[in-house]
C-alpha cells in the first residue's frame, strides 16, 4: 500500500484549503442566497458587513476534514492504480487513461463518507452573513463556531443530517474527480520530454490548475444542488422534497442557467488551489519515499 500517498494527500488537501476558502465562501453564498448577485457584489458586501473574517468563516472545520478527505483521495487513487496494474498482470506497462480515470471515480466516492459532515458545517457557516460583532439590536448568528454547528445539526436534524446533500455530492466527486486525475496525467504526458520520467515543476504547476477547472466544469452542476440541500430549513421553511425535487424547482424558478453562476468563480478558485494542492503533494511523496530522483514530480500514473 502507497502509504505515502495519504499523508501527502493531508497536507497537500490543508494548503488547498488555505488558498481557495475566501472564493469559496463567495461562491457558497452567490449558489444559495438570491441577495448576492455576483461574485464582486458578494465579496463587497461581505467585507463591508462582515469583515476579512467573513471570508474565512468555518474554516477551522474544513481544514481538518479536508485533509482527510485529501488523505483519502490521494491514498485511494493511487492504490486503485496499483490493484489495476497488478490486475492486468507484470510488464503490461504504465496505467491507461480509462484505469486513471475509473481510480479518480473510486477515489471521489470514497472520500464522500468522511467529506460529508464537515462540508455541511463548512456551508451552514459560510451562509451565515450576521455577525458576532454586531450590536446588541442587530441580528446574532444561529451558529457559534463549527463544533456548536455540527452539534446542533445532530440534534435538530439527527446524525442523518449530517449526510444531507451525500447523493450530489456523490455525484459532483465521482466524474469530477475522474476526470481531474485524467488531465492532469494527460497534460503531464504532453508536455513532458520523452526523455524525461517526470515533468518539471512549471507542467506540473499548470496542469494541476487546469485539471482543477476542468473538474469544476464538470462538477458545478451537482455542486449547486448539494449546497442548497444542505441549506435547505436551516433558517426558514422547508423547500425541498429531496433531491429530483430540487432540481425541477431549481430549473423551474431560475431558469438552467442557475447550475452554472458560480462557474467562473469555481475555475477562478480551482486554478491557484490545484496548482499548490498538486505541488504540494508532489514534493512531500517525492520526500517520503526518498527516492533518488525526487527532485522532480512524478507522473500522475507510472
Amino acid at each position: 500500500m502507497h502509504i505515502a500517498d495519504f499523508v501527502s494527500g493531508s497536507f497537500a488537501g490543508a494548503c488547498g484549503v488555505a488558498v481557495g476558502y475566501p472564493l469559496d465562501t463567495v461562491k457558497v453564498r452567490i449558489q444559495t442566497q438570491k441577495q448576492f448577485t455576483g461574485i464582486w457584489q458578494c465579496a463587497v458586501a461581505t467585507f463591508s458587513k462582515e469583515g476579512v473574517h467573513g471570508f474565512f468563516k468555518g474554516m477551522s472545520l474544513p481544514v481538518t476534514t479536508i485533509s482527510m478527505t485529501s488523505s483519502v483521495v490521494f491514498g485511494t487513487y493511487r492504490n486503485c492504480l496499483q490493484c489495476l496494474s497488478q490486475a492486468r498482470g507484470a510488464g503490461c506497462g504504465p496505467n491507461t487513461k480509462l484505469e486513471v480515470f475509473l481510480s479518480g471515480m473510486v477515489a471521489g466516492i470514497a472520500q464522500m463518507s468522511v467529506m460529508s459532515p464537515g462540508d455541511i458545517v463548512k456551508v451552514r457557516l459560510q451562509c451565515q452573513t450576521e455577525s458576532m460583532r454586531g450590536g446588541s439590536n442587530m441580528p446574532k448568528p444561529k451558529y457559534r463556531g463549527p463544533v456548536h454547528c455540527l452539534l446542533s445539526i445532530i440534534k435538530e436534524e439527527g446524525f442523518r443530517g449530517l449526510y444531507r446533500g451525500a447523493l450530489p455530492l456523490m455525484l459532483r466527486d465521482a466524474p469530477s474527480f475522474g476526470t481531474y486525475f485524467l488531465t492532469y496525467t494527460t497534460i503531464c504526458e504532453w508536455l513532458t520530454d520523452g526523455s524525461k520520467k517526470r515533468p518539471d515543476w512549471s507542467v506540473v504547476m499548470l496542469a494541476g490548475g487546469l485539471s482543477g477547472m476542468v473538474g469544476w466544469t464538470i462538477g458545478t452542476p451537482m455542486d449547486v444542488i448539494k449546497a442548497r440541500l444542505q441549506m435547505d430549513g436551516a433558517r426558514e421553511t422547508k423547500r425541498y422534497k429531496g433531491f429530483l425535487h430540487c432540481i425541477t424547482e431549481t430549473v423551474r424558478v431560475e431558469g438552467a442557467g442557475v447550475f452554472f453562476k458560480s462557474l467562473g468563480i469555481n475555475c477562478l478558485r480551482a486554478f491557484p488551489v490545484n496548482m499548490v494542492v498538486f505541488v504540494t503533494y508532489e514534493v512531500l511523496t517525492g520526500f517520503l519515499r526518498n527516492s533518488p530522483d525526487s527532485d522532480r514530480p512524478r507522473l500522475g500514473f507510472e
